[in-house]
């Protein structure tokens, strides 16, 4: 292989590992003065698959910060989670 392949097949492989970065994306809850502490954290553990812990630690961060990325991935993943969230009236949004 020539050291112009290479560095070519290098430039390929760093653009498509960026391609695939760009699918990547977070699903942010946001604080509100509605919730409950235990309906977020319970939302959380069954909708994003948390353990009690992570979504207690979310869940605080919620509350303190003013919101959380709760979850990162595929957007069409995050779109069902968000819309799940939203429906027990919870604000999150994906970004």
């Amino acid at each position: 292989m020539t050291l112009f392949a290479a560095q070519s097949l290098c430039l390929l492989q760093e653009e498509v590992e960026v391609a695939e970065l760009s699918d990547i994306h977070d699903l942010v809850v946001h604080n509100d003065e509605v919730n409950t502490f235990d309906h977020v954290i319970d939302t959380l553990i069954e909708i994003c698959e948390h353990s009690p812990e992570q979504a207690e630690q979310c869940t605080l961060l919620i509350h303190h910060k003013g919101k959380c990325t709760v979850k990162i991935g595929a957007y069409e993943t995050l779109a069902e989670m968000r819309g799940a969230i939203c429906q027990r009236g919870i604000n999150a949004e994906i970004q």
